[in-house]
């Protein structure tokens, strides 16, 4: 017989049966091969972070509303920008929250809504003018 009529062979190189079993060849036991390490997983920095609460949010947007007026810099380059659409954007936020859950705020959250919105809206007007 040439070659050409012999036609091909083929090797099962499965590790497992079709049942799930190990397969042996030649009464030598293989191993399956070697998974790859786990990738280590980094723990990130430990920050300080406030309570998650309403006050804590209201004091968020009303950091960053001053940041976008200029009045606190930006903690990523460490400059101060002006940018009057995202302060106005910001301190609408705020409003709307504050019209949002009226009648179900302690009084200490609506001292701090109402004082926020006070001091940001005679802010950006100062900087708008």
């Amino acid at each position: 017989m040439s070659e050409q009529d012999q036609g091909f062979t083929v090797k099962d190189r499965r590790i497992f049966s079709g049942e799930g079993e190990p397969r042996h060849e030649s009464g030598e036991r293989q191993e399956a091969p070697e998974k790859p390490p786990e990738p280590e997983l980094r723990q990130p920095p430990s920050h300080h972070l406030p309570p998650v609460d309403f006050s804590a949010l209201i004091l968020s947007l009303s950091h960053a509303a001053m940041m976008h007026l200029g009045h606190i810099p930006d903690p990523m380059t460490g400059e101060s920008g002006l940018d009057l659409e995202l302060a106005r954007h910001t301190i609408d936020t705020i409003g709307m929250l504050q019209v949002k859950t009226a009648g179900n705020l302690d009084q200490e959250e609506q001292r701090l809504i109402e004082s926020a919105l006070t001091e940001l809206r005679l802010a950006f007007v100062r900087a708008s003018a």
